[in-house]
C-alpha cells in the first residue's frame, strides 16, 4: 500500500512529492499529458514551443530566492534577458524585477523535482472514499488505488469538490475567486521584432511574450504567446470553445494594433482557456493537514497568484506532516 498519493504535478504537487519521496512510498497522478500544471509547455516540434501558462518567475521571499538560485546553478532555470516593453507609459520599469524561465520550458522545475518520482499521467481522480484507515481512490479509467495518505494540489474549486466532505475546518467557507484568462499561441513570419515581451494597459489583452527571445531554439518563424486580462477571461472562458476562431482573431488583432507589429502570414494558432488561472486574495493559512485521516491540501490558492505561493504552500504542508 502507498504511504502517500499525490494529485497534481504543478509546482505544489511536484514540490511536496519531492520532499516526501526521501522517506515515504508514493505515487503522483495528474490528468494532463505531462508535468507542470499551469506551467505547461506546448511543444510544436522538437525543442520548439510555447510557454502555455506561466511566463516567468520573479522570486520575492528569501526561501524561494534560495531555491531558484540553486536551480540556476543546476541549469534548470535561467534569466530571461532582453527589452521588456511597457506600452503603458505611466508604468515605469523596475530594473530590479528579475525574470527567470526554464531552460527548455517553464515546466522544467516540476520535471526536475519529479525526476525520481513515479508519475501516472492522463489519470483523472473522480472518486474518493475513506475506509478502514485507508483512502480508496477511483480514476476516470475505472482503476483504483489504496493509500494511507492523500494530498490534493488542485485549484480551489476542484479541491473543494473532491475533499469538502472530509475537511472539518471552515477552509472551504472562504470566498476564493479564481482568476481566469485566455491564451493564444501564435506562429508568424519573421517580423523583425526586438522586444522580449509587451505589457499593455488594454482591457482585453494584457500581455504578449516573444518566445524566440527566450533563446531555447533557433527558428525561421516568430512564436508568440498572447494572454488576455483576467477581466476578459472572466467574461469568456466559459464560452470561448464555441467561437474559437473569433476569440483567436480578436486577440491577434489586439496584438497587432497595440504593438504595431506587421504580420504577413500566420502558420499556426492555438487557443486555451485557463478557468482556474490563479487566486489573487491570500488566505490566512498556507496549507491544510489532517493527521487523523491523512488528508493534505496545498496550492497557490492558499497564498496568492504566483507560482512561488504554490511552492511555499507545499513546503508549509511538508512541515506539518513532519
Amino acid at each position: 500500500m502507498l504511504d502517500f498519493c499525490i494529485i497534481g504535478s504543478g509546482i505544489s504537487g511536484s514540490t511536496i512529492a519531492n520532499c516526501l519521496n526521501k522517506k515515504y512510498k508514493l505515487l503522483l497522478y495528474d490528468k494532463a499529458k505531462g508535468a507542470g500544471g499551469r506551467s505547461s509547455f506546448k511543444r510544436y516540434k522538437g525543442n520548439i514551443g510555447f510557454d502555455h501558462g506561466l511566463q516567468y518567475l520573479s522570486p520575492r521571499s528569501k526561501e524561494f530566492k534560495s531555491f531558484t538560485n540553486s536551480l540556476i546553478k543546476k541549469r534548470v532555470i535561467k534569466h530571461w534577458k532582453g527589452n521588456h516593453k511597457f506600452l503603458n507609459k505611466r508604468v515605469r520599469r523596475d530594473k530590479k524585477h528579475i525574470k527567470l524561465i526554464g531552460f527548455k520550458g517553464n515546466n522544467d522545475i516540476s520535471k526536475y523535482l519529479l525526476k525520481d518520482i513515479d508519475c501516472k499521467f492522463q489519470s483523472e481522480l473522480i472518486g474518493i472514499k475513506r475506509h478502514k484507515d485507508c483512502w480508496h481512490l477511483k480514476f476516470k479509467d475505472n482503476s483504483f488505488i489504496f493509500s494511507k495518505n492523500l494530498i490534493v494540489t488542485a485549484p480551489f474549486p476542484q479541491s473543494k469538490k473532491l475533499t469538502s466532505r472530509f475537511v472539518k475546518t471552515k477552509l472551504f467557507n472562504n470566498k476564493v475567486t479564481m482568476n481566469a484568462s485566455i491564451t493564444v499561441l501564435l506562429m508568424t513570419n519573421k517580423t523583425g521584432n526586438k522586444f522580449s515581451s509587451f505589457f499593455t494597459n488594454d482591457a482585453d489583452l494584457g500581455w504578449v511574450s516573444y518566445e524566440n527571445s527566450k533563446k531555447r531554439f533557433k527558428f525561421d518563424k516568430d512564436l508568440w504567446v498572447l494572454q488576455s486580462t483576467f477581466e476578459y477571461g472572466k467574461k469568456h472562458t466559459d464560452n470561448y470553445r464555441n467561437k474559437k476562431k473569433y476569440f483567436t482573431n480578436y486577440l491577434i488583432n489586439k496584438f497587432t494594433k497595440l504593438t504595431k507589429i506587421k504580420i504577413k502570414k500566420i502558420y499556426f494558432t492555438h487557443i486555451h482557456g485557463w478557468k482556474y488561472s490563479s487566486n489573487s486574495k491570500p488566505l490566512n493559512i498556507q496549507s491544510y493537514w489532517d493527521k487523523k485521516i491523512g488528508l493534505g491540501l496545498c496550492g497557490d490558492w492558499f497564498g496568492g497568484p504566483r507560482l512561488e505561493n504554490g511552492w511555499l504552500s507545499a513546503k508549509d504542508l511538508f512541515k506539518k506532516i513532519n
